[in-house]
């Protein structure tokens, strides 16, 4: 294993009082988050808008600073480094971010944005030998050697997603986490990224941490994936696992949603439609965060106890009461809740 997190937790404090400034509750953003991803695999991580995908991958990286659990970096503790530490280890783990403009320095040049991290961690050698190294850096993300004198308001989105990926590598991670990094992207250009992320992944030996909501690019790029809702994890397995049988009654609603390209098949297939509005992570439900909205609620146990993640098949597992008996048909849904399109 390259990484492992272990009962990660980010919670935000709310405060209130123009004087006093007092902490009147907290936002659970990432409630006790527990995963793990090998070397050279790309985990992906799905889920809804605010369920927690983007802070917990600005929280394995210390972007946003855990409120406790551990971030196991090839054997070290993340969490707990300091100063030096800390920025020694952060050259091996990059982040290419979801917006590729606003992440960029409009005031910095190509090169001026590429050499920032080398000097950062020591690595920049001579003018001729960092040059030469960014020329061909750009090269292997397709963009020419003439765009190092250039701005990043001077491209399209997909180059400056591509600049975005060449500063992530001029330090020459080990890992990448990738929050959204074709969302704001045209289709046409998400395929080329998503190639040039495979390709890069193969050259370099690179483990991805790819953060999205696109179920489709998840399942084309992906060797595992996570399944996160209101800030816990509630399903993990291997991509073709997930896609082909999903266990947990969330990730069945959003594999249901996903347009199958045979029109029989579409017109005959359930489609889940899940009731109510995504509960406030500053007041989450107790015991299983998602049976406010579950087709399969039982009374008493779901209501009261939260699921633990369990291994229900070889490296499948998931956080629900009534995983195997839903997945069985012995548990029946509530009508109301299932449409046939």
């Amino acid at each position: 294993m390259l990484l492992e997190v272990d009962d990660l937790k980010v919670h935000f404090p709310i405060k209130r009082g123009a004087i006093f400034d007092r902490t009147i509750g907290y936002v659970y953003a990432v409630d006790g988050v527990s995963l793990a991803v090998r070397k050279g695999e790309t985990y992906g991580l799905v889920g809804e808008s605010g369920c927690g995908k983007s802070t917990l991958g600005r929280g394995i990286l210390r972007l946003t600073e855990p409120t406790s659990g551990k971030v196991i970096f090839d054997g070290t503790d993340i969490a707990s480094l300091k100063n030096e530490e800390l920025r020694r280890a952060r050259r091996r783990m990059q982040m290419v971010f979801q917006d590729p403009l606003g992440s960029l320095d409009p005031r910095q040049s190509v090169e001026s944005i590429l050499t920032e991290g080398l000097k950062a961690h020591d690595l920049a050698g001579t003018k001729q030998q960092t040059s030469k190294a960014l020329r061909e850096l750009l090269g292997s993300v397709g963009l020419p050697s003439s765009s190092l004198r250039k701005y990043p308001h001077e491209f399209s989105g997909g180059q400056r997603q591509r600049i975005g990926i060449a500063r992530a590598l001029t330090v020459n991670p080990d890992l990448i986490v990738a929050d959204e990094p074709v969302s704001a992207l045209d289709v046409s250009v998400q395929a080329q990224v998503i190639n040039l992320l495979e390709d890069l992944q193969i050259e370099r030996n690179l483990t991805y941490l790819v953060i999205a909501h696109d179920l489709a690019v998840v399942r084309h790029i992906s060797d595992r994936v996570g399944v996160m809702y209101l800030g816990a994890l509630v399903e993990e397995a291997p991509s073709a696992s997930v896609y082909a049988e999903p266990l947990h009654p969330y990730t069945r609603a959003l594999m249901s949603a996903v347009p199958v390209p045979d029109p029989v098949l579409e017109d005959s297939r359930e489609r889940i439609i899940l009731r109510g509005d995504l509960p406030s992570p500053a007041n989450p439900p107790t015991g299983c965060r998602f049976h406010t909205r579950c087709p399969w609620k039982q009374d008493t146990l779901c209501d009261t106890e939260r699921p633990v993640l369990t291994e229900l098949k070889p490296g499948h597992r998931v956080a629900c009461h009534y995983a195997v008996d839903i997945a069985s048909g012995k548990l029946k849904p509530n009508e109301l809740a299932l449409e046939v399109i």
